[in-house]
C-alpha cells in the first residue's frame, strides 16, 4: 500500500512539475506585441492609383484557416475537430477553393481573417504567400494568434501563427498593425489570441484624403466585455478618421450578429452565440453594411451536410464605412460553406 501511494506521489509530483514547465514555457515566450507596430508587407504587381468617383469592390472573408471546410467540426464549438481531417491534401484543396473564389470576385480590395503562416494545424503551409503570389496583389499581414505550443484540447493544437490579410491592388503609404484589449488572465491569456487591427493607409490622387481600410476580426470566446472593448477601440479609430476628412471601410469577422437580423437554421439552444451589435453604438457620420439574406457562418458543431433545417447559421460578417463613402452594393457570395466555416461578403462602392 505505501509503495502504491508512493508511486502516486512520485506520478503526480512529475505531472505538476510538468505542467508548471509548460506554463513556464509559454509565459516566457508568450506574443506580446506593441500597441501600435508596422505589419509585414510584400509588394505585388500592380500599382494602382484610388481616386475618388472611382467605383470599387472590397471582399471579406474569414478562410477558415484553410481548415473549417464543410466537413469539419470544431471542439469550441462542441465538436471534437482540432486539426482538419484529410491532411496536408484537404488543406491544398480547400485554399484552391478559396483562391478561386476569391479571384472571381474580381476585388481590388480583399480582407482575409484566419491565415495561417506557419501552424501545426495546417502543416506549416504558408497561406500569406500562396494567396499573395496567386493574386499578385500588394499584401499587408498582421498576426493575432502566435503559440509555440498550444497544449489543449487533446490531442493539443500545437504550434500556431495565424493573423489576418489584407490584399490591396493599391500600394498603401502604410500598414499597421494595432493592438485591442485582451479580455484573457493569466495563465489563460498566454496561449490564446491576440486580437489586433490591420490599418492600411491608401493616398486619394489630388485630394488630399486618404482611404483607411480596417481588416478585423473581434474576440469570439470571451464572456462579451472582450467584444465591447474591442468594438468600442474600433469605432473611436473610425470616428478619428472621419474627423480628418478621411474615408474608412472596416470589414471583417465581427463575431456579433447584427440587431434586427433574421436568425438562419436551426436552435441556437446549447450552441455558441455571438454577441450583438447594435446601431446605435455607430459615432455620427458612420454606418453598418451587410447582406442580411443569407448567414455568412455555421455553426462548427458538426459536419456541414448542405441541410439548412438542420444546421446553425450566423450573420456576422460585414462592414463599417463613413457616409462619405457611396455602397452601390453589397452582397453575401454563396459558397455553401464548402471551404470555410464562412461565406465571402463582397461591396461594390465609390469614394465621393
Amino acid at each position: 500500500m505505501r509503495k502504491a501511494l508512493k508511486t502516486i506521489g512520485i506520478v503526480l509530483l512529475v505531472v505538476v512539475i510538468l505542467a508548471g514547465g509548460l506554463i513556464g514555457y509559454l509565459t516566457i515566450t508568450e506574443f506580446r506585441p506593441a500597441s501600435v507596430q508596422d505589419a509585414a508587407q510584400t509588394a505585388g504587381q500592380t500599382s494602382a492609383t484610388l481616386r475618388a468617383g472611382e467605383s470599387i469592390r472590397v471582399l471579406t472573408f474569414n478562410t477558415g484557416y484553410a481548415g473549417l471546410d464543410k466537413s469539419q467540426d470544431f471542439f469550441m464549438d462542441g465538436g471534437s475537430g482540432v486539426s482538419p481531417t484529410g491532411g496536408r491534401a484537404k488543406v491544398e484543396e480547400n485554399l484552391a477553393g478559396i483562391l478561386a473564389a476569391i479571384q472571381e470576385a474580381n476585388a481590388q480590395i480583399v480582407l482575409l481573417q484566419e491565415v495561417d503562416q506557419s501552424s501545426a494545424r495546417t502543416n506549416r503551409i504558408d497561406e500569406t504567400a500562396y494567396y499573395q503570389q496567386n493574386t499578385g496583389l500588394n499584401a499587408a499581414y498582421a498576426v493575432n494568434y502566435q503559440c509555440g505550443f498550444v497544449p489543449f484540447p487533446l490531442p493539443p493544437i500545437g504550434a500556431v501563427k495565424s493573423g489576418v490579410l489584407t490584399l490591396s491592388a493599391y500600394q498603401p503609404a502604410q500598414a499597421q498593425r494595432q493592438s485591442l484589449p485582451v479580455p484573457f488572465k493569466w495563465p489563460i491569456r498566454v496561449a490564446n489570441l491576440k486580437r489586433c487591427l490591420l490599418v492600411e493607409r491608401i493616398p486619394v490622387a489630388d485630394s488630399g484624403r486618404e482611404l483607411v481600410l480596417i481588416n478585423l476580426h473581434l474576440e469570439a470566446y470571451d464572456d462579451g466585455e472582450g467584444k465591447v472593448a474591442q468594438t468600442r477601440q474600433l469605432l473611436d479609430f473610425i470616428h478619428q478618421e472621419y474627423e480628418k476628412g478621411n474615408y474608412v471601410i472596416a470589414g471583417g469577422d465581427f463575431n456579433q450578429t447584427f440587431e434586427g437580423v433574421q436568425r438562419f437554421g436551426g436552435s441556437w439552444e446549447g450552441k455558441w452565440t455571438p454577441g450583438v451589435f447594435t446601431e446605435d453604438e455607430l459615432p455620427q457620420g458612420v454606418r453598418l453594411v451587410y447582406d442580411p439574406s443569407l448567414p455568412t457562418c455555421r455553426s462548427l458543431d458538426q459536419a456541414y451536410t448542405g441541410d439548412r433545417d438542420n444546421h446553425v447559421f450566423y450573420l456576422i460578417d460585414g462592414f463599417l464605412v463613413t457616409d462619405n463613402v457611396q455602397v452601390e452594393d453589397v452582397h453575401t457570395v454563396d459558397l455553401d460553406f464548402a471551404y470555410s466555416d464562412h461565406n465571402p461578403m463582397l461591396m461594390q462602392v465609390t469614394l465621393l
